[in-house]
């Protein structure tokens, strides 16, 4: 998903840089060139879609297995716990052809690595060498990664998965004679980790949060429109409806559609852009994230009626009230472990907002935190994008290994709320303590309120409420008894997320067979233009003008949300100068 460069203008032929330059005989620009090389670009691209509609097909009749560049063997598998989920601890047993005993110094505390369950599988936090798994390991620490299987147990629920996770912590801290593991929560996993924590007092050791949201109503008006979508909607009885028209079953490929929708600039424009216009680097690259991309995995709709009533509308997990079971409530009050929060401004999925909100709604100020006995830390970086969190290799060398390697002065640092600050006079991510510094920066609670219209959410929840009442009672049997088994495999099937790619498979598509057959004459031969050809530069200068376009209405459409928003629930408007901005 990289960005595509600004492309400087072009100067014009009389400019005192072209007459100055009597060395250089000026040059016009071969217009058959620029064809052939478009053309060739073109059957490449082309192709590029056609093997990535075949790694698809592949990993579905593999069954989908954790896309990890690591080695591991399963040690537990909750499917076949008395309490059932679709959930697996792995042990990392190679990196580099290094084993578990020349890598892995028993001493250090254990890593559980949990990734984020929001329609594709696992395998982010691992995905490839400079990763959260990578860096753990590489600073000696054991590391297991818990992983979940493409179906759901039937009828699944929340309590069932933090059941599972429970026994999880419990059998790697009894490999490690009692010692506390880090639990590492990514994206969505995140709230599913703090819960445990909340539940395994004694057990789990830091809490580390990576890019997680825990206050859903949280975030700045025309930036983070996803917060405003189930007002517009009217609550959770849509994704009721979408789960059984699926059989009981929630199909991720429209979280995915959902993410794809925040920012079409970059998810639908730039990122095919880029890769035409770069095919003959990016090709590896762009299969290599598009095989985990479209990997789509399922939740039972107990599952995903709890995540959307309880967290994405409700937000209950900062209030309290977040229902574990029938005789439970979450009390985050209760964690004691050491808390680590990294969020950036640059992630419009979980924006720093939703990362850090929930911190002064549930100590009321820093003396609160203080007597609670609790130790946050919290680290931003200015840019970085969601996912850019868990795949950047500069991400991992430095503000992953930089955590690590910070895990015991955390733990020594007295009760607060603390901003971890890394000094890296070099620039190079690549580095190791003491090229870096690392200081913790005494914060208040305060500095990290931010404006909510809470009056407006929680009429979209009482909303919400009644919406699902109403489809629950008169409308849900119906849809059940006319889906069967095939109705819900050929929605499946039929899904955009994945006729959009299938539709350039050979299996589907028998004209691809030409375009594969064509690109591998054209790779023998290919003689690439130089990237500073003039129209190359016009190609880009114009890919980058649609690029904006496209950005100009999405901007328009997230204000429209934001209005509409206002307009069903509340007039009270949010301010962005208005609200106390999170330290930098």
């Amino acid at each position: 998903m990289n960005t595509l460069t600004s492309i400087e203008p072009l100067l014009p032929a009389n400019s005192d840089v072209a007459t100055s330059s009597s060395d250089k005989p000026l040059t016009l620009p071969d217009p058959a060139a620029y064809g052939r090389d478009l053309w060739e670009r073109s059957v490449l691209f082309m192709d590029t879609l056609r093997e990535r509609a075949d790694n698809m097909i592949a990993h579905e009749r593999a069954g989908m297995p954790p896309l990890l560049d690591f080695k591991y063997e399963t040690l537990l598998d909750a499917r076949q716990f008395g309490r059932p989920a679709n959930y697996a601890l792995l042990r990392i047993t190679e990196v580099d052809g290094n084993c578990w005993d020349d890598c892995v110094d028993i001493a250090k505390p254990p890593v559980i690595v949990v990734d984020p369950r929001a329609g594709h599988g696992p395998g982010i936090g691992g995905f490839k060498r400079e990763s959260e798994v990578g860096m753990a390991m590489s600073e000696g620490h054991p590391v297991y990664f818990v992983v979940f299987f493409p179906e759901p147990v039937p009828e699944q629920t929340l309590e069932d998965v933090l059941f599972a996770l429970r026994r999880f912590v419990e059998d790697v801290s009894a490999r490690h004679d009692g010692a506390a593991p880090v639990l590492y929560g990514n994206c969505q996993a995140g709230w599913a980790v703090t819960l445990l924590a909340a539940h395994c007092e004694g057990l789990a050791g830091p809490v580390v949060l990576n890019g997680s949201p825990l206050s859903y109503w949280a975030g700045e008006e025309g930036v983070n429109p996803m917060r405003v979508t189930g007002g517009l909607l009217g609550g959770a009885w849509l994704a009721h409806l979408t789960a059984d028209l699926g059989d009981g079953r929630f199909d991720g490929a429209w979280l995915a559609q959902n993410f794809e929708s925040l920012k079409p600039e970059k998810a639908i424009w730039e990122k095919y852009a880029n890769l035409l216009t770069n095919v003959d680097t990016e090709r590896d690259r762009f299969l290599d994230f598009e095989r985990w991309w479209n990997g789509f995995y399922t939740l039972s709709r107990s599952e995903i009626l709890s995540i959307t009533q309880n967290l994405f509308i409700g937000n209950q997990l900062e209030n309290g009230e977040m229902p574990i079971g029938d005789h439970c409530v979450a009390d985050l009050r209760k964690i004691k472990s050491p808390m680590i929060v990294f969020a950036s401004y640059g992630d419009n999925i979980t924006p720093p907002a939703q990362a850090l909100g929930w911190i002064p709604e549930v100590y009321k100020d820093t003396a609160d935190l203080k007597a609670a006995g609790q130790r946050i830390v919290y680290l931003t970086n200015t840019h970085v994008g969601h996912l850019g969190i868990f795949v950047s290799a500069s991400v991992a060398k430095l503000e992953h290994r930089a955590i690590l390697e910070s895990l015991d002065k955390i733990e020594k640092l007295k009760p607060g709320l603390y901003e971890m600050k890394i000094e890296n006079p070099s620039g190079d991510p690549d580095c190791h303590s003491p090229e870096y510094k690392v200081r913790f920066e005494a914060r208040e609670v305060s500095d990290l309120e931010h404006k909510v219209p809470e009056q407006a959410f929680e009429k979209v929840e009482r909303v919400s409420k009644i919406n699902e009442a109403f489809y629950s009672t008169f409308v849900s049997p119906w849809v059940r008894l006319m889906t069967t088994p095939a109705s819900a495999e050929m929605l499946r099937l039929m899904h955009p997320m994945r006729t959009s790619r299938l539709m350039f498979s050979e299996r589907y598509n028998p004209w691809m067979r030409l375009v594969r057959q064509a690109a591998s004459s054209i790779a023998e031969t290919r003689a690439p233009l130089e990237p500073d050809n003039s129209m190359l530069q016009r190609e880009r200068t114009a890919i980058s003008a649609v690029g904006d376009a496209i950005e100009r209405a999405r901007i328009a459409r997230d204000a429209t949300y934001e209005r509409t928003f206002r307009t069903l629930y509340g007039n009270e408007k949010l301010d962005a100068d208005s609200n106390p901005r999170m330290p930098v």
